[in-house]
């Protein structure tokens, strides 16, 4: 059994629904087929519960261009004897988005809740269409065997719950084809519409792929396949045919877009691989994710970078620097933070971390509130902010052991005129991690890719 994920863009039109049509029929074994909202849409959910919460009437044009949009593929894929049922199925859940609207337009709020209900329209209305314009394909509701539960105020997948349900659900096999919502889910406790977040969909196709035993989990997007850095900026970069599930965890922490991150955790448990394909060139032999090392293969997989970024730096005289920073980290982690490098000072007992700009004050916050007493006692100096700033991470295996490598590409960056105001201590294998100002991220990216894959033998 395969299971393939089809995201907005790849669901976007009629030309690349015809693309997904054509791979997902040329395949003879079963198979499992999850698909996002059309490309864009739930932005334009979003979009509408906003103008519908400020009073705007525009918000029922939101509607209509989504009408448009599906039955333009409805006219052109399906064929005319099942017209009619998706049609009264899309008509049916426009109108209830639009009562939704009109609610949240009356009541003049919006809430967590009620977005929740909304955005979930997009694959409510995609997934049945997909499932009519495939042949000898059987849709299921995604909500009946997604289950999430509450953790720091956000919904997260109950994996034992979903895994039972998902076997429960999908896995008699008494399907060929079957085609399912990524994304939306459901409260294990209130029974409530709820959602995985963005790149949920990714999230969705590789637990039910878990649960099943899937052969492989394909990823079909825009794209060839994971790149050495982000095409737009660096014209040269090329596909990566393989790399590990560390690797490919590393660079989309840092911020490669190709995948959501959480994707990886539950194929990486059943050692299950993950194969990165392109909706519009199904050819190209695409990425392969895997446990497996492959020796021939290049000893750096990819550049990536958390533009929007924040260095949080602390002062603590007479402590250990090493067990301070660990314990910084762990209050993050249980709070929810992301932490993108940690950097440690022997000199002044200090430590500094890159968090997500947004989520800095939270973290200035966690730390006063974690070294109350420090502070207080005069143990631990003021904490310290730097806004404005990009982490730059250079992923490969075994990175932690390359530290020639790791000091040639600090020395290329000082000799670009790159300041580098923090770089990772060593405590991943694989991501050698910098921190340098926003405005010099793209010059940093561009240098480092030219040291390790100018002639693509560096990095080997």
């Amino acid at each position: 059994m395969r299971v393939l994920k089809f995201g907005g863009t790849s669901v976007g039109t009629v030309r690349s629904l015809s693309n997904v049509k054509k791979i997902v029929e040329s395949i003879e074994e079963p198979c499992v087929v999850v698909v996002s909202a059309l490309g864009g849409l739930t932005d334009r959910l979003i979009a509408g519960a906003e103008m519908a919460r400020d009073g705007n009437a525009e918000y029922r044009r939101e509607v209509e261009t989504a009408r448009r949009r599906h039955l333009e593929i409805i006219e052109a894929l399906v064929s005319p004897p099942r017209r009619k049922d998706i049609t009264a199925r899309i008509e049916e859940l426009l109108a209830e988005l639009t009562r939704l609207y009109e609610g949240i337009a009356l009541l003049g709020d919006l809430t967590d809740r009620t977005l929740a209900q909304v955005v979930s329209f997009g694959e409510r209305m995609s997934s049945p269409l997909v499932a009519e314009i495939i042949e000898n394909a059987t849709y299921y509701h995604s909500p009946d065997f997604i289950r999430t539960e509450r953790w720091f105020n956000k919904n997260i997948a109950d994996t034992a719950l979903t895994d039972r349900l998902i076997k429960e659900t999908l896995g008699d096999g008494g399907f060929r084809r079957a085609v399912t919502g990524g994304f939306i889910s459901t409260d294990r406790d209130t029974g409530e519409i709820t959602n995985l977040g963005r790149g949920g969909s990714d999230y969705t196709a590789a637990l039910i792929a878990a649960a099943l035993g899937a052969r492989v989990l394909e990823i079909w997007t825009d794209v060839d396949g994971f790149m050495t850095a982000d095409p737009r900026l660096i014209p040269d970069a090329f596909v990566v045919r393989h790399m590990t599930f560390i690797e490919s965890m590393e660079l989309c922490t840092m911020g490669a877009k190709v995948i959501y991150p959480p994707t990886i955790y539950p194929v990486f448990h059943k050692n299950i691989p993950i194969r990165i394909l392109n909706t519009f060139n199904p050819e190209a032999e695409g990425t392969w994710i895997t446990d497996e090392h492959h020796g021939h293969a290049l000893v750096v997989k990819g550049i990536s970078a958390v533009r929007d970024t924040t260095l949080i730096s602390v002062q603590a005289q007479g402590r250990d620097s090493t067990d301070t920073a660990s314990r910084a980290v762990n209050a993050m982690a249980k709070n929810g933070v992301s932490v993108y490098l940690v950097n440690t000072h022997e000199r002044d007992a200090g430590f500094a971390f890159a968090v997500a700009a947004p989520e800095s004050g939270t973290a200035v916050k966690i730390l006063t509130d974690e070294f109350g007493p420090e502070l207080s006692r005069g143990e631990m100096e003021n904490i310290s902010v730097s806004y404005k700033l990009a982490t730059i991470a250079v992923v490969g295996e075994g990175m932690k052991k390359r530290r020639e490598m790791q000091e040639s590409l600090l020395r290329g960056l000082a000799a670009s005129g790159i300041r580098v105001l923090a770089t990772s201590d060593g405590t991943s294998d694989t991501t050698l991690a910098v921190v340098v100002p926003a405005d010099e991220a793209d010059r940093a990216i561009e240098t480092l890719h030219c040291l390790l894959f100018a002639d693509k033998t560096v990095g080997k």
